[in-house]
């Protein structure tokens, strides 16, 4: 298991990862969210012990990365694509991995049939592709055969299918019981993939919860359409039970922050016939972006400020 307590890194004034404390758990796939600049990829970096955090732990397996004996039997990750030697080809790279840390040999022909690199394994990194840099990038975290797993857009630069393999990849291990830590901007492949979120903005966390549950909208906040040829008395009932109240283009009337049952007994009550009540379904693009609306670093001109968010 990874376990995050307290996590902080600053860099002079700016606080880059601000008190972050939650678990990934081994059998699930734990997906990872946030905005540019939240502080994803710096928290990844803590984990494995590239930066030093100015307060708070990460532990892997209950202790700090920098303190295993063999870390790339422990986890491993894919933090950046780029980050391999030009003039290398993909299986040297893998094979000099393998020797720094004791591996058999054996293993770099396995991954790199694993990842689906190929023959392209013999060529030169300098003339991959970014799809091919990603294979090679995952192919390296599974060297060792962790048990604990970290991937930083992994998808990036891969093709349909490239994106498919990913997501059985990930499903599989963690199927196998292993740790998956995964950040994604891809959110229909994340809706598909992950078990769990943990989602932060400006370095604090926002939500840390089963995705079941926040795609019930527990999280960024239940929304029901509700018609009824009185309208206004309905309105007004809703609205001195504190929920907000919206009137839409077609005459229905959309409350925020109420289940439709809640909504439902409010219009018994009032002694109003309903006509249609439905509680609204989002994507979790739509619910991503409702709660971390207020925590977007860099906004286009013009581009529509945030709905108020209801936090968990």
């Amino acid at each position: 298991m990874i376990e995050v307590r307290g996590l902080t890194k600053t860099y002079g004034a700016v606080r880059a990862v601000d008190d972050l404390t939650f678990d990934v758990r081994p059998g699930a796939v734990t997906g990872f969210l946030g905005p540019n600049g939240a502080g994803k990829s710096t928290t990844m970096r803590m984990v494995l012990g590239l930066d030093r955090p100015t307060s708070g732990s990460a532990l892997v397996g209950g202790r700090p990365f920098p303190r295993l004996g063999e870390p790339l039997r422990a986890a491993g990750a894919l933090l950046d694509a780029q980050a391999v030697h030009p003039g290398r080809s993909g299986r040297d790279h893998l094979r000099v991995a393998a020797r720094t840390q004791g591996l058999p040999l054996r293993r770099v022909d396995e991954v790199i049939e694993q990842v689906g690199l190929g023959p392209a394994a013999r060529r030169r990194v300098k003339g991959y592709s970014l799809g091919m840099r990603q294979r090679l990038g995952i192919a390296g975290a599974l060297l060792g055969d962790p048990a604990v797993l970290l991937f930083d857009e992994p998808m990036n630069g891969l093709d349909l299918d490239g994106v498919r393999w990913v997501r059985r990849l990930v499903r599989d291990l963690a199927g196998e019981g292993r740790t998956v830590l995964l950040s994604s901007h891809l959110m229909s492949e994340m809706e598909q993939t992950a078990d769990h979120l943990v989602i932060i903005g400006r370095g604090r966390l926002i939500a840390d919860a089963p995705i079941a549950e926040v795609m019930r909208g527990e999280h960024a906040g239940r929304k029901v359409v509700v018609r009824t040829p009185s309208t206004d008395d309905l309105a007004g009932a809703l609205l001195r039970r504190g929920l907000r109240v919206h009137p839409t283009g077609d005459g229905d009337l959309l409350v925020e922050g109420a289940s439709a049952e809640t909504v439902g007994d409010v219009a018994l009550e009032t002694g109003v016939a309903v006509h249609r009540l439905a509680e609204q379904q989002h994507s979790l693009e739509e619910i991503y972006l409702d709660l971390t609306g207020d925590s977007v670093q860099y906004r286009v001109a013009g581009a529509p400020e945030p709905a108020g968010q209801v936090r968990a």
